[in-house]
């Protein structure tokens, strides 16, 4: 018997039991690619996969509905991989625990995956359940959305007829989201000069942890702690007061998740070691403070640790606290058009300790071309005055609205009429792959959609049951009204 039997709509959380059962973080998606292709082939259905590990799978039109025009439906298969410190668990071969939790579906200790993960699950009933009323279904699972969008950058949009897509990746019920942010994925390389360790130095670790983390398109503007510009901000402190040398800095799984912590190593002369664990907890007191409200949990761990061979030289050490305390973090503009909506940002995502540099990884997000173009500038020119490398990845362009969406219209009146209220046409500041299918089908008309989950990206995400309930019967009222 599965944990989730008893909850409805129950051929949709089957689904997301089973594929919660199959390790998907982005890069590691083959099986579950193969588990999607393999069920719509047991179906006997139009399956086309490529070797991004993307799955298309085609259902005819239910009888009388043969002659309408085909709809897409999409999401995406992977997910972000985040456990707690501690949590004895691996992403690569052990599937999530689910745990009901009241209205909530969460996981134990990990991420739970239901971005988007729900939105395959309801594909996977869609394809297996009858009784639904539907015109031609072209159902679009793509890979590696988390890390980049590389699945939808390299679909073969060839072998879609559909021109109205239902994108099932968003996190607000009753919001129908009609356009998003552009991004990419920037790295910045500071070359490490080593040196040898002093001997006779105390060897101390310092750990910030126990911050809110969360998605960095979606939460950025609640104002959290980025636990690796919080490491800048220690680490500027420990060189200026305190003989201090680094030997690591390392934080961060996933360039677009707040970063929840980060760890610093090195090493201090003998007589100073006191002082800077002191220079910590003041620190911290300090930074409780500041974040007060926003990161009540914030923790600083300082422990002796095992001695290394060899540290950054001071220069290097100094520039390595210069680039992570003015790396850009946070909201950068507002939009004027949009009140309350995050224009551009930038979220520090990863940092490594490498042999010959130190990697920082950041999610770059704009709705207007030239203020992303502006965040790659300043970051470019960081990059150049600390003597660093700078390159971008994985650039993905901005949704943009569409005053005429006859798609739109007929789900804001499919959601009238089930619920009795309108809902909210908005936008959302985080990267969906609705700008990528715009991109390559001119002309297609879109709305994303979804139940209602909080906070995504950390090991704290949780999913309404309920809200998956009513989305279900929402999606199955449009399917069956779309003419």
């Amino acid at each position: 018997m599965g944990v989730l039997d008893q909850l409805s709509p129950r051929g949709v959380f089957t689904a997301f039991e089973e594929i919660s059962a199959i390790p998907r973080g982005s890069g590691n998606e083959k099986n579950i690619s193969r588990f999607i292709a393999e069920t719509g082939k047991n179906l006997g259905l139009d399956v086309y996969e490529d070797k991004a590990y993307n799955v298309i799978i085609k259902k005819p039109a239910t009888p009388g509905k043969e002659g309408l025009a085909p709809v897409i439906l999409q999401g995406h298969m992977d997910m972000v991989c985040e456990k707690e410190p501690g949590k004895d668990f691996d992403f690569k071969k052990d599937p999530i625990q689910l745990i009901v939790d009241g209205d909530y579906l969460r996981a134990d200790g990990t991420t739970l995956g239901a971005d988007d993960g729900i939105a395959v699950a309801m594909m996977l009933a869609l394809l297996k359940e009858g009784g639904i009323e539907h015109p031609p279904l072209e159902l679009v699972f793509t890979a590696d959305e988390e890390a980049g969008m590389g699945g939808a950058m390299a679909l073969k949009t060839a072998h879609l007829t559909g021109r109205r897509l239902i994108n099932l990746d968003s996190e607000e019920e009753g919001h129908l989201l009609s356009c998003c942010a552009g991004g990419m994925k920037t790295v910045t390389r500071l070359p490490i000069l080593w040196r040898e360790a002093r001997l006779g130095y105390v060897w101390l670790s310092f750990e910030i942890g126990g911050l809110m983390g969360g998605h960095s398109g979606s939460d950025i503007h609640l104002q959290r702690a980025n636990a690796h510009q919080l490491m800048g901000r220690l680490l500027t402190r420990l060189l200026a007061e305190t003989d201090f040398w680094v030997a690591q800095i390392h934080g961060g799984n996933m360039d677009n998740a707040i970063a929840r912590s980060c760890r610093l190593v090195g090493c201090v002369a003998l007589d100073q070691a006191e002082k800077a664990q002191q220079l910590g907890e003041a620190w911290l007191a300090e930074m409780r403070q500041e974040y007060g409200q926003t990161e009540p949990d914030m923790t600083l761990t300082i422990q002796e640790t095992v001695e290394g061979e060899q540290v950054f030289d001071q220069d290097t050490a100094k520039k390595a606290a210069a680039l992570l305390l003015l790396t850009p973090y946070g909201v950068q503009t507002m939009s004027l058009s949009m009140p309350g909506l995050v224009e551009s940002s930038n979220n520090i995502g990863i940092i490594r300790t490498g042999e010959d540099a130190l990697a920082v990884t950041c999610a770059a997000r704009s709705g207007m071309e030239s203020r992303k173009r502006l965040l790659s500038d300043r970051l470019r020119a960081l990059a150049h005055v600390l003597g660093a490398s700078y390159s971008e990845h994985g650039d993905y362009p901005a949704w943009e609205f569409s005053a005429q969406s006859p798609l739109r219209q007929t789900m804001v009146d499919c959601y009238e009429k089930l619920f009795g209220q309108a809902p909210q046409v908005d936008a959302i500041h985080a990267g969906l792959e609705c700008g990528l299918f715009a991109k390559k089908i001119p002309g297609i008309d879109m709305v994303s959609i979804g139940p209602d989950m909080l906070d995504v990206h950390t090991t704290k995400e949780r999913l309404s049951i309920a809200s998956v309930e009513r989305t279900w019967r929402y999606l199955l009222e449009i399917l069956k009204t779309l003419d």
